[in-house]
């Protein structure tokens, strides 16, 4: 406004203002922009030295900024009061960190844009409990340090290209993703990615060098075939498809093709998974299981690219349907639900089905069905029950919900009780609805999420209430566990450990026992899938960042890798600034033209990268609140009246040219929205957004708040806005109001029906590290953990202790100091009562609340009958990572806000409340996590220390094994005995084939041939084919010749060639592969198993029988004796039925 602000303060009255107030001094930061580096390094001038093979990080440069504009008042343009602009230069440092990409943004290319911070008053309370701030620093304290393979890209980045599943071969790590595969090799894993201005897509400017495929539908499952060389997928269009690991790839933007393929369901393929015998298993939806027999699959892959098609056709007619086969009259004994998750046990060789409340096993060998059982162990011999059963009751259309008219008696309670009464009322019909209908899911907490296998031969399931369940090998329920409330997603497992995944994204490492070893928060999302390679373990979260974890950790590797990547701080710190302009507006259900919204939001706008705008009051009414009540429990927000100010905010913020709106929310009459500047936009993004009703009983949202967080340079930012109970007295509901909803805003829509109009709590992550911790530790607030909070809104605290006359000729002699002691939420803040910790900017503008509408200037405040105090109700407040009044910007604080600007629209007459609008100048400090992975390559390839542990874990127990060839006849069972002759490590072992050939009749062999992912030939039955030796014991293997009639071919499952038999002699070459209890390093042992056929039994009769030599030291069952020293046969195989039985599994 025209008028002089200019204010006669004595330096008494100076000092008393201050009290409680902290100078937040300029930040340290680089004095030049981008065009003065680089035209000081072209002129000779010495500057910072870049980091070699910095990437492109800067953000771009942002006009010149308008600080002030006729229309408002404004702390940052008040001429003498607290805070008068320094136009000397400031005592600035070049922050630490390689790269020289330190950017004033809204800086002139020839000069620097000067700015002094206002003075601050900081509320107490802060720094304690849920109000204590985020710990942050290089490197995470709370876990391991870790490979960030692909540090954690921005949803938005994502759409269509997110990761689903990975997998581990020998050399690479392979990922599906929703338009294909990719995969990484392990060779290039520390190496630095290609940054901003590479090729790749954005979210991989900082993953290491990947490869990926050409579109395809997207794939849902993944397994690996290290006998051939492959990769299978299965994918969303029905389709499995192969591809070779072995991809000679010189440019990273070439695109791989896939091998075979064929249609192998109607809908996705959900689970794939590859026998004991080589055989590929494929799950879908409806309870459908088919398998895809080798042979065929063999003879496809020999053919020629010209004779795809023709490939395809014949593992297509190769199919074995297991539920067709399982079906009599129309009764199936497995049910119709989707399969979860298919796992191979290859033990027992047998296959597990999961779905959702039932499990099948089945003969890896023979396809029979062995068993189905229910979650609980139960058995199951039932005719295809369906997965979710009807209601005993119908659900009630209460959605039909009419107001009756209320009788005498009711109405005495007035409009607004009888207005409450309704809006409850709907409200809760429409809650009984979504809960009901949610009824007929209610039995699914221990519904199976994920299966695996253990190398002792248990199975494990996980549920989403956090179960643990371990079953034997014939599907008997042992025992369950909770170590954790949230929901299993994944498992894997190394040696003797088991590791899970959960939705909370923490990890936590098992022993056999299901014993909790240790656990860490991975991951800020849910951990998808995990797999093991070339020492971690790595792990895939859902916003598709994948983080390599070592088998060594936790240990001392863990200490040694941190300090010496901390070290190196410095080569990978990187600082930015920007500006936010927040601004907050109580409408009273009006409109407002565009010279309002400009002069508000527009006109200041110029030199900021983020706008935060929130409204209240933009619809209100007992019959909005009730629809908008029921409209939340449906998951649905917004109104016609909120799009209206969305579009118009963006019309005069120029959306579509300079600004892009990013995220909104509405609560009945709250509006928040965000704007982000088009060049400012590769940096932002995960925009999630939250509600929390305060009014009537805390489920109607005529007050409480609507919150937005996003993410900004690797750093999280939220942004509330909060309309506060109203009237002078209620103060302390005020202050509940606020706790209510810090405590319980939850970013990100709750998929639960019953978290009824946002008053669902957050599901929080349990961040502890051990078995104490892991249930007990207090779970951190969405709020609590975020690294900058801006409270905004019409927060309804009110001056006190003053007339309306004494607060009207205060505002007129602009005695503001005077005013700020009788304002309620000063008092509360300093209390440490109510935002606790937080910042505000010292308020020297007028009271924005309550003046008659349409009437300009400050003569506008409410003169009628109530005569309302002049307050000021709308507020900002923020607190960022300062845990002090000062504090420098860097890893451990890395975000350090000022504000610049604070005031108030007060020729803007649409509403009985004027416009107020902060203006941040933001640093942040954030990690180029491309140079910090190589870093960390650089800590594991060179240092000593670590070096030596990982060495150690190579370390292989002596083994040896009672034979190297065996020859059986048929039906023949011979024992292979394995001794671990170590006396402090157990022995791992792992029987696989690592070939098969035939015998022609002239004695010539053919070459050797490798079935599915090292399978055994039919013929061949070696039981228990994995399992752990203890020190100083052995173990027997049974070695078993089975006779079977091999099935030329097939039609739909149909034999179109009746049994053929295959009168060949035949050999397969077995590798007993040997590691130690969680070591990395194999040693092999080779077994050569001959067969030889009927017509030369009776010589093959004699050698198996009379000459023991001839079998190279194998013995039969009946010559089983113990080593000497070694009194007890293994105790990790007492349970194993079938270690030395003649017969064939699945016979009970």
């Amino acid at each position: 406004m025209g008028q002089d602000r200019n204010v006669d303060i004595s330096e008494d009255e100076d000092k008393e203002a201050l009290k409680g107030l902290s100078p937040v001094p300029l930040p340290p930061r680089n004095i030049h922009s981008h065009s003065q580096q680089l035209r000081a390094t072209s002129s000779g001038t010495t500057t910072k030295r870049h980091h070699p093979g910095t990437r492109k990080h800067s953000l771009d440069d942002i006009p010149k900024p308008v600080l002030s504009d006729p229309f408002c008042y404004d702390s940052s343009s008040d001429d003498g009061e607290f805070c008068p602009r320094s136009c000397s230069p400031s005592n600035t440092t070049r922050s630490r960190g390689g790269s020289g990409e330190d950017f004033f943004v809204g800086a002139e290319d020839d000069q620097l844009m000067q700015f002094q911070p206002l003075p601050e008053f900081i509320g107490n309370g802060g720094g304690t409990g849920i109000f204590n701030f985020p710990t942050r620093s290089a490197l995470h304290a709370g876990r391991p340090p870790c490979l960030e393979l692909r540090p954690h890209p921005l949803r938005e980045t994502q759409v269509g290209k997110f990761l689903r599943n990975i997998a581990c071969t020998n050399t690479q790590l392979w990922a599906g993703q929703e338009c294909g595969v990719r995969f990484w090799s392990f060779e290039d894993v520390y190496e630095a990615g290609c940054g901003l201005d590479g090729r790749v897509r954005r979210g991989d400017e900082d993953a290491a060098p990947f490869f990926e495929s050409g579109n395809t539908s997207p794939t849902m499952c993944l397994i690996i075939d290290s006998a051939n060389r492959l990769v299978w997928s299965g994918h969303k269009d029905g389709k499995i498809r192969s591809w070779k690991m072995d991809q000679h790839l010189d440019d990273a933007n070439s695109h791989f093709k896939e091998g075979l393929s064929w249609q192998a369901h109607k809908g996705p393929v959900l689970s794939i998974v590859m026998s004991s015998f080589g055989d590929l298993w494929s799950g879908g939806e409806n309870g459908v299981i088919r398998i895809w027999p080798w042979d065929a699959i063999e003879k496809s892959l020999s053919l020629s690219q010209e004779e795809k098609h023709m490939a395809a056709l014949l593992v297509e007619r190769s199919c074995i349907d297991l539920r067709s086969q399982v079906t009599v009259n129309g009764a199936c004994s497995i049910s119709s639900s989707d399969i979860k998750c298919l796992v191979a046990d290859n033990v027992r060789a047998r296959i597990w089905c999961a779905q959702p409340l039932s499990f099948s096993l089945w003969d890896a060998r023979t396809k029979e069905l062995l068993k189905v059982f229910n979650t609980e162990g139960q058995m199951e011999n039932r005719a295809d029950l369906s997965s979710v059963q009807p209601l005993d009751q119908p659900v009630e259309d209460e959605m039909k919900v009419k107001f009756v008219a209320s009788s005498k008696k009711e109405k005495s309670g007035g409009f607004l009780q009888r207005s409450r009464n309704a809006i409850m009322g709907a409200a809760d019909a429409v809650r009984r609805v979504a809960t009901r209908g949610a009824g007929a899911f209610a039995d699914d907490a221990k519904r199976t999420e994920a299966l695996v296998l253990t190398i002792d031969g248990m199975t494990w399931s996980g549920c989403p209430n956090g179960l643990l369940v371990q079953w034997d090998g014939s599907g008997n329920r042992l025992q369950e566990l909770n170590h954790h409330s949230s929901a299993v997603q994944c498992f894997c497992t190394f040696g003797t450990q088991i590791y899970v995944g959960y939705a909370s994204g923490v990890i936590q490492v098992l022993d056999l026992e299901g014993k909790l070893i240790s656990a860490w928060v991975a991951h800020s999302n849910p951990v998808l899938k995990m797999a093991v390679g070339n020492g971690y373990v790595f792990s895939l979260a859902n916003h598709g960042g994948i983080r390599g974890w070592s088998i060594a950790s936790p240990g001392p590797i863990d200490r040694i890798i941190r300090s010496e990547v901390a070290s190196k701080e410095i080569e990978y710190t990187r600082r930015n600034s920007f500006r936010i302009l927040v601004g907050t507006w109580n409408v009273g259900q009006g409109r407002a033209s565009q010279d309002a919204l400009k002069a508000w939001l527009g006109s200041t706008a110029s030199d900021v990268g983020i706008i935060v705008v929130g409204l209240q009051e933009v619809e209100m009414g007992a019959g909005f609140l009730a629809m908008s009540a029921a409209k939340e429990t449906v998951g649905l927000e917004g109104s016609a009246i909120g799009q209206w100010w969305l579009d118009n905010i963006g019309k005069a913020l120029d959306e579509g040219t300079t600004f892009e709106r990013m995220g909104s929310r509405q609560l009945a009459g709250l509006l928040i929205s965000l704007w982000v500047r088009k060049n400012l936009r590769k940096h932002v993004g995960d925009v999630d957004a939250g509600a929390v009703p305060c009014g009537f009983g805390r489920a109607i949202g005529n007050k409480g708040g609507v919150g937005l967080r996003i993410r900004v340079l690797d750093r999280i930012m939220c942004f509330v806005n909060c309309h506060l109970a109203a009237h002078l007295e209620a103060v302390n509901r005020r202050n509940a109001d606020f706790d209510h909803i810090f405590r319980n805003m939850s970013f990100g829509r709750s998929s639960n029906p019953a978290a009824v109009a946002g008053v669902a709590t957050a599901s929080h992550t349990i961040k502890g590290t051990n078995a104490a911790s892991a249930n007990t530790e207090e779970p951190k607030l969405d709020l609590a953990e975020a690294d900058m909070v801006v409270f905004l809104g019409d927060f309804n605290y009110r001056l006190f202790g003053i007339s309306y006359d004494e607060a009207r000729d205060l505002v007129s002699q602009r005695s503001f100091d005077w005013l700020r002691e009788k304002d309620q939420l000063r008092a509360e803040m300093q209390a440490g009562k109510v935002f606790q910790g937080m910042r505000e900017a010292l308020i020297v503008f007028p009271p924005t609340y309550k003046f008659a509408r349409n009437q300009p200037g400050l003569g506008g405040y409410d003169s009628g009958e109530k005569k309302r105090i002049p307050a000021w109700c709308d507020r900002i407040i923020y607190r960022d990572n300062r845990s002090t009044p000062v504090s420098e910007c860097n890893l451990d604080c890395p975000v350090v806000s000022s504000i610049i600007q604070y005031g108030a629209c007060m020729d803007v007459i649409e509403s009985d409340h004027k416009p107020v609008r902060c203006k941040f100048h933001v640093q942040v400090a954030h990690v180029d996590r491309s140079v910090r992975r190589q870093e960390f390559g650089k800590a594991v390839r060179s240092n000593e220390k670590v070096r030596s542990i990982i060495e150690q874990l190579r370390y292989v127990p002596e083994t040896t094994v009672s034979t190297n060839t065996i020859r059986l006849q048929s039906q023949d069972t011979v024992i292979l005995r394995i001794t671990n002759k170590d006396v402090k490590e157990k022995a791992i072992f792992r029987i696989v084939c690592g070939g098969v050939c035939t015998v022609n009749e002239d004695e010539d062999e053919s070459a050797y041939h490798s079935r599915g992912s090292y399978g055994f030939p039919r013929w061949l039955e070696v039981t228990p084919a994995a399992g752990i030796i203890i020190q100083d014991h052995f173990v027997d293997i049974s070695v078993h010749h089975e006779e079977f009639h091999s099935l030329e071919e097939h039609f739909d499952g149909i034999p179109q060639n009746w049994w053929c038999e295959d009168t060949r002699d035949k050999e397969a070459m077995l590798s007993v592969n040997i590691q130690g209890s969680n070591a990395t390093e194999i040693q092999s042992h080779q077994i050569i198993v001959q067969h030889c056929y009927s017509a030369k039994t009776v010589r093959i009769d004699s050698i198996s029988n009379n000459s023991r030599k001839g079998q190279g030291g194998s013995v039969h069952r009946s010559d089983l004796r113990k080593l000497s020293g070694s009194s007890d046969a293994v105790d990790d195989f007492q349970d194993f039925e079938a270690v030395v039985r003649p017969r064939r599994i699945g016979q009970e």
